[in-house]
């Protein structure tokens, strides 16, 4: 049936104006009359309503949308049946633009925001992953851009319409034939277009990888004249290099995009959550919260089976600069996870040996050693000063006074013919000797024995004699 402005659908829905129209159905845009709220509702043409195929998709499409709860899919609020018998859901209203719009209005896309509104998408696609869905049509045309209340770009994926729902079990649920060519032919993986019933979630990784390569560059990486040439080049062809276009890229993403689009399911990304611990690494800080949303769907699913290491991200903004990934991609780069409080742990760490090794030196050097006593005398006779009186002058406990220096008298000491000099007595001295405190006289210290002076005198009047003057030992041993 047409479709005019102000006409009343299903007795609560007046619409205000037509959004799109295809072959198979139109979405408007109408005022819910009860509850004074704006929102888009999609119904089948007449024409299509004898078509079995056209049914199940629309009513697949809403089962789908309904089942995931995810912000980035559009809402389903209410679904039903027009006076035609025509099958009608009602969305919420989206305002904004859709990618393939964005594309050709703005050119290729900065790095930073492709791997944001493709981490934005994963959350979906990883909750569709999680319930058995399989989009099967992926494309910048069903990711449409919109803003949150704070102003903050959101994805929505659009147009659950062809895809696959597995039940428990391995059944498929739905009326897909396997020659049916359903989707974007430039966006369909190899094992789609072969069998758009035998494939599984890794077709959208794929689809992923070609709406990353055409956000980066506006080509796609099979290039043909024709359908069939086209379905060739991606069953048998090796896509084109995204840094050929763009040759300021990282390396680490044209291998992302590569592994995205290799034909071999053992070499391609297994999941969303692989794909998405290498998307964050060119996205701005807050796409983080998106990949580990994914790594918990995934993993909640039993999709994940190692956890993943997700780098820190840095910049505020979907056109903030990326996350370096080494030293030498400037701007792409990104930093070890944890590197600095590894660093302050480890500085911590140092400090307190330092510490404990520089209190335990200081405890063994302050432990009494054993005193080396100094021998005092001249080069010849080698005569050493009494015990006691070195010692009482090691271990003299005040400083209250001086007293004079130490004279031993020439009787004592009677140094040996020689042909030279004398050297002075401290240079007879050769080890010094370490004390803890300095060192002080309390008292004078007393003058040798009679006997120990007799004895020497005896051995000294074996030499000749000769005139000695008195040593004085003065200043520090």
């Amino acid at each position: 049936m047409g479709v005019v402005e102000g006409q009343l659908l299903a007795g609560k829905y007046r619409v205000e104006r037509v959004l799109g129209q295809g072959g198979m159905g139109v979405v408007v845009a109408a005022h819910h009359i009860a509850l004074d709220k704006v929102v888009a509702i999609k119904f089948l043409l007449p024409e299509a309503l004898d078509n079995e195929d056209a049914l199940a998709r629309f009513e697949r499409e809403a089962r789908a949308a309904v089942k995931i709860q995810s912000e980035h899919v559009a809402r389903v609020t209410d679904v039903g049946r027009l006076e035609n018998n025509a099958p009608y859901m009602v969305m919420e209203l989206l305002r904004g633009r859709d990618l393939a719009t964005l594309l050709r209005e703005q050119g290729p896309l900065p790095l930073s925001d492709v791997a944001d509104y493709l981490l934005q998408a994963g959350e979906a696609i990883a909750e569709a992953h999680a319930l058995g869905i399989v989009h099967r049509d992926l494309k910048p045309a069903n990711l449409f851009l919109t803003q949150r209340a704070d102003g903050s770009s959101c994805v929505k994926v659009l147009d659950f319409g062809i895809s696959k729902l597995t039940l428990p079990g391995g059944v498929e649920q739905g009326i897909t034939q396997t020659a049916t060519l359903l989707g974007s032919p430039l966006y369909m993986s190899p094992e789609h277009l072969a069998s758009a019933r035998d494939v599984d979630m890794q077709t959208d990784i794929w689809s992923l990888g070609v709406i990353c390569f055409e956000l980066l560059t506006r080509r796609h990486p099979f290039q043909a004249q024709t359908l069939p040439q086209l379905c060739m080049a991606i069953q048998l062809g090796v896509p084109i290099s995204v840094r050929s276009y763009c040759p300021e890229l990282p390396l680490e993403v044209e291998a992302m995009v590569s592994r995205c689009l290799t034909k071999d399911l053992g070499k391609r990304y297994a999941t969303i959550a692989e794909l998405a611990s290498d998307l964050v690494k060119f996205a701005p800080r807050h796409s983080r919260v998106s990949a580990e949303r994914i790594e918990r769907i995934a993993r909640s699913s039993g999709f994940s089976a190692s956890s993943l290491a997700l780098p820190p991200s840095s910049g505020g903004g979907a056109s903030d600069a990326p996350v370096a990934v080494n030293p030498t991609l400037a701007e792409f780069g990104r930093t070890k996870p944890g590197a600095s409080s590894t660093r302050f742990r480890l500085g911590l760490g140092l400090v307190a040996l330092l510490t404990v090794g520089s209190v335990g030196t200081y405890a063994v050097s302050r432990r009494e050693l054993p005193k080396r006593e100094p021998e005092v005398g001249s080069a010849a006779s080698g005569l050493p000063l009494p015990i006691e009186s070195a010692r009482s002058v090691l271990t003299a406990p005040s400083p209250a006074s001086a007293p004079p220096p130490l004279v031993v008298p020439a009787a004592a000491v009677e140094p040996m013919p020689s042909t030279r000099p004398a050297p002075p007595v401290a240079a007879a001295i050769r080890a010094p000797v370490t004390v803890a405190k300095p060192v002080t006289v309390a008292k004078p210290v007393s003058a040798p024995s009679s006997s120990a002076a007799a004895s020497a005198k005896a051995e000294a009047s074996a030499a000749p004699s000769s005139s000695a003057k008195p040593v004085t030992l003065g200043g520090r041993l």
